[in-house]
This record gives C-alpha cells, sequence and structure tokens, in this order.
C-alpha cells in the first residue's frame, strides 16, 4: 500500500516549551487511524503539521508525496479537515456556506452533502452565528465530508456532539471510507468510538509517537495478569516486562505487553501462584500505557 501520510523525527515548540519531540508517523492508504493521547499530548499540534497549518521546526512532513508546507492545489483537494472549534462566517446561512465552499471543489458531491443535512438536521435556511457548539461541528463535518475526500484529517470530532450524533457521525465516515481508497486519521479522547471504526491506532505521548500498530495487534498485545501466589508478595515485587504492578498481600495485578508463555511458567513456578490472563478493551490499555491507577 501506498503511504499517505509520512512524518519524520517532527519537532514543533512554542517557546521553551516542547510540544513535538521527534514524533514519526507513517499511515498507509486505506487506513483508519485513531490518534490518542493525554490532554496537551500535542495531537492538535502534530495535526496541524501535517497539513501545512504550522511549519515544523525540524524534521519531514508530506501528504501524497508532497510536503505538507508546500503543498499543491491538487492535493489540497483530496483532503477534508475538521478542527476542534468549527469558526464559520456567523452572517451566512447554512445553505450559502455549503454552495461556497463546493465552489472550490470540482467533485463536491451534491445530493451526499444535503443527505448530510437531512440526517443531521440542519435547516438550510438558519444562519450559521447562532447555532450551537454540536451544530457546528455537524456542519463542519459536511463541509469536510461534502467533497469525498481521499484523506481526512479530524481533530476530536466528536467532542461536541450528543451519543446519537456521534453514531451518525460514524456512520457517514464509514460509508464514505468504505474501500481501501479513503485514508482517516482522528483524534479522540473516545476510544469506545475508535475501537468501533479504527483500523489503527497511534499512542502520542511525550510528544513522540510511542505505539502505532494494527487495532486488533494492539489488543492482543497488551493484556492483564491476575496472579495469586500461595504467600504474601514482597512490596518489591516485580514482573518482566511489566507497564504496571499493583500488589496487595498475596495478590498482584501486572500489565504486560508482549506477553510470552515462559513469563507465565516463571510466575507460576517461582511464587506458586495461579495465574490468570485478561483481555483489555481499548480504554483500558491507553490507561496502562499512562501507569493511570484505575
Amino acid at each position: 500500500m501506498p503511504t499517505i501520510i509520512d512524518a519524520t523525527d517532527v519537532r514543533k515548540r512554542f517557546g521553551r516549551h516542547e510540544v513535538l519531540r521527534g514524533a514519526t508517523l507513517s499511515i498507509p492508504r486505506g487506513a483508519i487511524v485513531g490518534l490518542v493521547g493525554t490532554n496537551g499530548a500535542g495531537k492538535s499540534t502534530l495535526i496541524k503539521c501535517l497539513l501545512g497549518l504550522l511549519r515544523p521546526d525540524t524534521g519531514r512532513v508530506q501528504l501524497f508525496g508532497e510536503d505538507s508546507w508546500t503543498l499543491s492545489a491538487e492535493s489540497k483537494g483530496r483532503l477534508g479537515y475538521v478542527p476542534q472549534t468549527v469558526q464559520l462566517y456567523p452572517w451566512m446561512k447554512i445553505d450559502q456556506v455549503v454552495r461556497y465552499v463546493a465552489a472550490f471543489y470540482p467533485h463536491w458531491d451534491g445530493a451526499w452533502s444535503n443527505e448530510l443535512l437531512d440526517r443531521w438536521q440542519l435547516p438550510r435556511d438558519h444562519r450559521v452565528g447562532p447555532l450551537s457548539p454540536g451544530q457546528m461541528q455537524k456542519l463542519g463535518l459536511v463541509l469536510a465530508l461534502g467533497h469525498r475526500p481521499e484523506l481526512l484529517i479530524l481533530d476530536e470530532p466528536v467532542a461536541a456532539l450528543d451519543p446519537l450524533a456521534r453514531r451518525e457521525f460514524l456512520r457517514a465516515m464509514m460509508e464514505v471510507t468504505n474501500d481501501t481508497q479513503h485514508t482517516v486519521l482522528f483524534s479522540t479522547h473516545i476510544t469506545s468510538d475508535l475501537e468501533r471504526v479504527a483500523s489503527h491506532v497511534a499512542l502520542l505521548q511525550d510528544g513522540r509517537i510511542a505505539l502505532f500498530d494494527e487495532l486488533d495487534a494492539v489488543k492482543d498485545r497488551v493484556k492483564r495478569l491476575r496472579i495469586r501466589a500461595a504467600e504474601a508478595l514482597p512490596a518489591n515485587f516485580t514482573v518482566r516486562g511489566a507497564l504496571r504492578v499493583k500488589v496487595e498481600g498475596a495478590n498482584a495485578l501486572a500489565a504486560v505487553a508482549d506477553l510470552d508463555d515462559r513469563l507465565v511458567h516463571e510466575l507460576t513456578e517461582t511464587w506458586h501462584a495461579d495465574v490468570s490472563i485478561e483481555d483489555l478493551n481499548l480504554e483500558d490499555i491507553f490507561l496502562e500505557l499512562h501507569h493511570v491507577e484505575q
């Protein structure tokens, strides 16, 4: 598969604060990538660098094989983008905004954008100014999806949407990208949405991409071990390769990356323990990777 997004050793500093510290990310055509990270991790900064809205201090960023900072008009026409906060001309009516944006795209799908307006109950004769944050987000999504972009980049696209609207958006996104020719990168803190639609997950941590893999591979990779030993475990009890270990008497919980059968055997034999393996959902994995108490 050809690479659609290619970022290498991207660094970006604001004053004394270095937000991106060598972020590297390569996304193939057809992938639906969920970008996760704690608040302030730099997700929005990375997205703006990818789009050419911010210039990296060092490193290389390419979209469609072109430098993002000097992206051609043709390549920009293959992009769709929704920022965290959608800003539009407040005096214009919804249908005027749609027609205005559509004029920039020779392949705008009017029937599709009208369907989305109806689906998300956006009255065409209403002015943009009084719209609620959720309605503004929906309108931003219509404008991003209307030309059925090859690459769709979304920064917290459903943050202002209610659960029903979120589900409708995810359905629309899947309709647009239901083939191997469309690519999506979206940042989110709602891991249940990510699990519903993403093929890959990228974790931004300490200014770097700490993890990028297929979603199923990530879920297979991180497991929780529940250890029940014959006697009380020492306070300094450790587990090889553990992300985090919590000990209470003879019981311990350990989150482990890249679990193998040898480790389970070692724990069983060394501590005369019963060891069970538990699957984790993506939210649990995210918390474990950030060493957050649950």
